[in-house]
């Protein structure tokens, strides 16, 4: 795993530290979502997380900072949803549990999600390759799944395969939350089966079930 980028920060309880942050990154996503990052000021973001710019900048130095927060907790928040799962005895199950997980934690953090791809080009060069290296680390771990799939022999793909195909089951799950407009027929439930089976059918050749799956 990178080591994460340090946030300067004034105060020295790390419980603080976090929960402050924890209110900015709130406050920032509405904020960055409805006005874009640019047009958004450190004022405004303090005021929505509901303290004085003073205290804000006792946490952070700069609004890039808080951008990166944000992208940075959505990571944790993949990386803390999938640990749980015995990926080096992956399964197909294991597979569609996985994706669950993660489609269900982008239903969780749309906004999140739709500010990251929108505002991450905001960020310092550092910070943003460090982003960039998370989401990597991320797909690898779909890759690995893949890969174990292959070899218990339940799925048939050639190792170039199953790379775009991590990017792919990867990517797919982000559609709930850049096209959810357009997605209104459908519940968060069905979206992931729907579209487990879609991408499942493709590289086993036939459909799976995914009813049950937890």
């Amino acid at each position: 795993m990178n080591k994460k980028r340090e946030i300067q920060s004034s105060v020295k309880d790390e419980s603080l530290i976090e929960k402050r942050r924890a209110q900015m990154i709130r406050g920032a996503v509405t904020l960055f979502k409805q006005k874009g990052f640019h047009r958004t000021t450190t004022r405004e973001i303090a005021k929505a997380a509901g303290f004085s710019i003073g205290t804000l900048y006792e946490y952070i130095r700069t609004k890039e900072d808080v951008l990166y927060l944000v992208c940075d907790s959505i990571y944790d928040e993949v990386h803390a949803r999938l640990e749980s799962l015995d990926i080096e005895k992956g399964s197909l199950e294991v597979l569609v549990t996985a994706l669950e997980h993660y489609y269900g934690l982008i239903d969780d953090m749309q906004d999140e999600f739709v500010v990251m791809y929108q505002e991450s080009k905001s960020l310092p060069k550092d910070a943003l390759q460090y982003v960039l290296k998370k989401e990597l680390e991320m797909v690898a771990l779909f890759e690995r799944l893949l890969t174990e799939c292959r070899e218990s022999g339940e799925l048939k793909m050639t190792p170039k395969e199953i790379k775009l195909a991590a990017h792919h089951l990867f990517v797919q799950g982000q559609m709930w939350a850049f096209r959810r407009w357009a997605l209104r027929d459908f519940t968060i439930s069905e979206f992931i089966q729907t579209q487990t089976n879609f991408l499942l059918q493709g590289m086993a050749g036939e459909k799976i079930s995914t009813q049950g799956a937890k």
